[in-house]
């Protein structure tokens, strides 16, 4: 991965658990939630984390963003859905989510090179 989304992961990762050690059980309780709301089910998690990534352009969030085009990678989203979701959220969003379509396309296009240099 590259360095960003690298040093992204590192952040959420040490700040998630600095949140979590405070010990407030509803911040706990919905930090599960979210957490198993991505689990298959009915939907796969596949379909759900590009649901994820629909909302999260229509609320312009680009850690959101970010978070959820690292699990669409994990989950073998082709490039074909994830233009797919993305025009959905433009749609539903407008013109005021094009930055963040920008911001989809950079990190997708970092997790892709990134993977194709681990291939070779």
């Amino acid at each position: 991965m590259s360095e960003s989304i690298k040093a992204f992961q590192k952040y959420r990762e040490r700040m998630n658990a600095e949140i979590l050690s405070c010990g407030h059980l509803g911040i706990k309780r919905f930090f599960a939630l979210d957490h198993d709301a991505y689990q298959g089910g009915a939907l796969p998690s596949k379909t759900k984390e590009l649901l994820g990534l629909v909302a999260s352009v229509i609320l312009r969030c680009n850690d959101c963003i970010t978070y959820h085009l690292i699990q669409c990678h994990k989950e073998k989203v082709t490039d074909q859905e994830l233009q797919e979701a993305l025009n959905v959220a433009l749609i539903v969003g407008g013109s005021i989510t094009i930055p963040h379509l920008r911001k989809a396309f950079e990190v997708w296009g970092e997790l892709k090179e990134k993977e194709k240099e681990s291939r070779a």
